[in-house]
């Protein structure tokens, strides 16, 4: 393997992070959180400086950011890659129902086709729907059936909205639908979870009645299907998305904290212990609703943001606690990071979490042999 491109690329950390985004964050007022880890990656040599690359501004004012979006999403046709430019940095929340569902490819980027399209959608959900659940629900599968009416109540648990019956009801006629439409994966655990970003954001503006709750239902259920049809075989028999992924999380820690690597390798931590639920979930059972909701917007202006970004965000993740977790054994490692301690983490957290996955990507993702 050729070395010479780790020997001439620099190390990054937090710090580098940090410095990109000091000064623009401090006008908007949002403290940065002390980097958690100083470790250089690997072992660089001294050299000429080589510069690093730029990843996107963090979020602009507010009142700048809701001109431009306002701006754009009133146009007749509405510009992709500029909407992409703007989301990555963060969608305000009354325009991100729309930009989501841009950003999916559910709604057409022409303005005049957009309600022509969401009526023929939400009827053809309707009408599917109808279909499947005329009969009762005696008349479902009952293993599929009972296994997401199990996970249902378990979704989002501290969530109000999320533990309310007509919400649930909703999530599961969804959750059986795009199951019945996909016999070659099925319903997965970890599914339900992928659903709530979608009900929480579309919900932003509706009540939650039962006639208000039909348009949110379809507008999830084609926006979870269109999320799920890009990995699909995170779901399929034996899930070979997500091993796939998992190699290159650990290959990829390897390069950038060696030293991390191999203290997992001397305490017998594998990856798939930890890595499988951060994959399988996209982080959700790790971080707050409102933490994944602003992590998306990043996912869907990023190309293939929910499998190859996605492990660039994990391994920013794992090496957030670098240094503590090289003071750990096996059980407290674990633990640890079952339940890491993102309970007050905020915006400017998950900004810099972004940030430093994007420096990641730029710096490992078309390196010679690495992640093939």
């Amino acid at each position: 393997m050729d070395g010479g491109f780790w020997r001439r690329t620099p190390a990054v950390t937090a710090t580098v992070v940090q410095a990109e985004y000091s000064g623009q964050l401090s006008a908007d007022k949002h403290p940065l959180p002390s980097p958690q880890h100083a470790d250089q990656p690997g072992s660089p040599i001294e050299q000429e400086p080589v510069s690093e690359p730029r990843a996107p501004t963090p979020r602009t004012t507010g009142s700048l950011a809701h001109q431009r979006f306002a701006a754009l999403l009133s146009a007749p046709t509405v510009d992709l890659v500029q909407l992409q430019k703007l989301s990555w940095k963060g969608i305000p929340p009354q325009y991100r129902p729309t930009a989501w569902q841009l950003l999916m490819g559910y709604l057409p980027l022409s303005a005049s086709r957009r309600t022509p399209t969401l009526q023929r959608k939400r009827k053809e959900y309707a009408d599917w729907k109808q279909q499947t659940f005329a009969r009762g629900d005696g008349a479902l599968d009952k293993q599929l059936w009972h296994q997401i009416q199990i996970d249902v109540p378990r979704t989002s648990p501290g969530s109000p909205v999320f533990q309310n019956p007509l919400v649930q009801r909703s999530l599961e006629r969804v959750l059986y639908c795009w199951a019945a439409r996909h016999p070659a994966s099925g319903y997965v655990q970890g599914i339900n979870d992928l659903l709530t970003p979608f009900f929480s954001v579309f919900l932003e503006d509706a009540a939650i009645a039962e006639a208000e709750l039909e348009h949110v239902e379809a507008d999830s259920f084609w926006c979870l299907t269109k999320l799920l049809d890009g990995i699909q075989d995170n779901y399929t028999h034996a899930q070979p998305g997500i091993q796939r992924q998992i190699v290159k999380l650990k290959e990829l820690v390897m390069r950038i904290d060696r030293p991390l690597a191999l203290h997992f390798e001397s305490e017998n931590i594998e990856f798939i212990q930890f890595a499988f639920r951060w994959i399988n979930c996209l982080l959700m059972r790790e971080l707050s609703l409102a933490s994944i909701v602003r992590m998306w917007d990043t996912y869907l202006a990023e190309q293939n943001g929910f499998s190859n970004f996605h492990i660039y965000v994990c391994a920013a993740f794992l090496l957030k606690w670098s240094k503590r977790l090289q003071q750990m054994d096996f059980q407290e490692i674990m633990e640890f990071l079952q339940r890491p301690p993102t309970l007050d983490w905020t915006a400017a957290d998950v900004e810099l979490l972004l940030s430093e996955a994007y420096m990641f990507k730029c710096l490992y993702h078309d390196a010679p042999h690495h992640l093939s």
